[in-house]
Formats: C-alpha cells, structure tokens, sequence
C-alpha cells in the first residue's frame, strides 16, 4: 500500500511538474513585482504630490482626449506620489498623474513584471483566435493535483512510527539523505498553507465548484451582491461623474475607493468598488445615477456572514497579503519550496531510475 502510495504521489508530480514550477516561480515573483517594477521604472508609477486632485470629470474627459479610448474603470491611490491606473476600452492601460491629467504611459497588462508574471502564472499566456485562456482549466487541474498530492505527502510522513524524529533535518548528512529530508520536513511544515492556496487558486477559476465546498464545509451560503441597477437616461443630459462618485462616497464615508466603474452603455449606471472596515479586500459597492449623481443601491460586504467573509477572503490569502510583510516573505518561502518539492521530488525519480 505505502509503495502504491509513493508510486502515486511520484506520479502525480511527474504529470504536473513542470506546470507547477512554473507557477511557483511566477508566484514568488509576483509578491513584489510591483514594487521591484516602480523601482526600476518610477517616472512611470509615481508621480509629484500637489495641494489638488484634477475634478473627476475633467480628469477622465483628459485621459479619453490623450489615449482616444473610452474609460471602462480607473483606480484612485491611497499614496499621494502613486499614478492612478485606467483600464481603456482596447484593454490597455494607462498609467496617470491624477494632479495635471497627463497619460504618463499606456501599457498592455504583460508588459508589466506583475502582469507577464500573472499571465504566465493563470494561464501560460496563451489565447486562441477567440481569445479565451484555453490553458487556465489546465493551471487549475496542476492545482488540484498539487492539493491531492500534498494530502498523499503527508500520510506518507504521518502513518508510520517515529514520525516526529524524521523531522530532524542533518546538515552533514549525503546529499540524497538531506534533499529528502527537506523534502519531507517542509512538505510537513507548509502542509495547510499549501493546501490552501492551492484550493484559493482553484476558486479564481473554478468558481462554482470551489464555492459549493466552502459552503458545504460552513453549512451556510456565501451572500451575493445584488445586480448593477439599469437607469432610463435622456438623450440631451449631461453626465456629471464629480457628483456622482461624491454621493457615492458618501455611502461609506470609512471606506477606501479601490475601483470606480464608468458607464458603458446609456442605461448604465456609475459603480464604485469599495473597501470598508472589517474588510480583507473591497467586495462592498455603491450604484449611482451618472447624469443625476443620485444613490441607486449598495452592498456593505463588511457585514455578510462568515462564509461570504471566508469566501471573500481568498484573494488577500492567496497572494499572503493580510498579515504585513512578514507573511508576504513567508509566502515567498512557500512559493519557492513548492519549485524546491517539484525539482527534489524528479532528482529521487532520476536516481532511482539511475538518470544521476
């Protein structure tokens, strides 16, 4: 049964292996890719702080004139010397000095460190002539396998005697010896961590089935936000974006503005995305009339229950975000030992086999 076992878990690293280094490395570059890329390119993230933001209005009627593209959302900073980002219709971006309006670059998402990194990590940046991300249901199966694989490793070290003395790891040890200790010592160590970024990388795409788990596993459903409202707007009013964004601020004065949403269509209303207190990230919302600036409807995600909270905490938890940097360099750490799982785990098979 254990050599099944063995046979099993050596087998399920050999199918994703090289799809699950990939995906470590990516994902250890992308903890601080974006401040390594507003260190290597700051004129082009940050900017100088004056007494005054550019009225919304003006500021998105400059950018649409300079890109010639329609705005579909921008992100204001909390930092007052950080470009503001807007997404354009074409899907690029541009990065703006929210003081002056000026287009200080515009940019595809994989031109960036961040955004190559994320590209390559979900879905191998690979789009068929549709433009669909064939390759992201296969990223999700290697996590599932890497989450089947985890649970194998750790039977593997739990069900026989002595398992706390095989935790020791020997310096002066053989190379082999010590490559399996580590291997097994830290498999041990960031067993539940794995586990559950694996799980919260599933649920970026496999959203449905991941979803029913936790719900299943709470005994309760996870809250959904309600739906955009639709506006009937006459052909000759003028959209008033300053008043709007104002009003719905106003909603959630406590709140931080992660993403405010400008219209596509006419029957369209204005969305802000929103942070508020008790929040891991901004799963609140306000939906406001762009011509009138009146308050449609909102959703306080602070105050959802447990599960929604869980739910929505996968994000900030994936990517080792909600505890400072302390855990970010520990997610770093974990990053790096699943290459090191992948890389020791084909060194075994190869000495086995008599490749080394």
């Amino acid at each position: 049964m254990k050599l099944w076992l063995r046979r099993i878990h050596l087998g399920l690293a050999l199918i994703s292996g090289l799809f699950l280094l990939i995906v470590s490395l990516t994902g250890a570059v992308m903890i601080y890719a974006k401040d390594i890329q507003h260190l290597i390119e700051p004129t082009k993230w940050q900017v100088k702080p004056q007494k005054n933001l550019m009225p919304y209005d003006a500021l998105i009627q400059n950018v649409e004139a300079q890109t010639k593209q329609k705005i579909t959302f921008f992100m204001p900073e909390l930092a007052s010397d950080t470009a503001w980002q807007f997404r354009l219709a074409n899907k690029h971006y541009a990065s703006v000095n929210p003081y002056s309006g000026d287009v200080i670059n515009v940019y595809e998402s994989t031109d960036t460190i961040y955004g190559f990194a994320q590209g390559v990590h979900r879905w191998l940046l690979f789009e068929n002539s549709k433009g669909e991300k064939t390759f992201r249901n296969w990223m999700s199966v290697c996590a599932l396998l890497l989450l089947i694989n985890v649970l194998l490793g750790f039977y593997l070290w739990v069900k026989p005697k002595n398992r706390i003395k095989r935790l020791a790891i020997k310096p002066k040890a053989k190379f082999r010896v010590l490559m399996y200790q580590l291997h097994t010592v830290l498999g041990v160590y960031f067993f539940i961590p794995l586990m559950l970024i694996a799980f919260t990388g599933m649920a970026f795409n496999w959203k449905t089935q991941t979803q029913s788990v936790l719900e299943f596993v709470t005994m309760n459903k996870v809250e959904q936000r309600p739906k955009a409202p639709k506006i009937t707007a006459s052909a000759h009013t003028t959209l008033n974006y300053n008043q709007a964004i104002k009003n719905a601020v106003d909603v959630f004065p406590d709140g931080e503005v992660y993403r405010i949403y400008l219209p596509k269509k006419d029957d369209e209303t204005l969305a802000l995305r929103m942070k508020n207190p008790g929040e891991s990230h901004a799963y609140s919302w306000v939906w406001t009339n762009p011509f009138t600036g009146k308050v449609l409807n909102s959703f306080d995600a602070s105050k959802t229950n447990f599960t929604t909270q869980a739910w929505n905490f996968k994000y900030k938890f994936h990517i080792g975000a909600f505890a400072g940097p302390i855990v970010q360099f520990l997610w770093l750490l974990i990053a790096l030992a699943l290459a090191f799982f992948i890389i020791s785990g084909f060194y075994f098979w190869a000495k086995r086999h008599k490749w080394l």
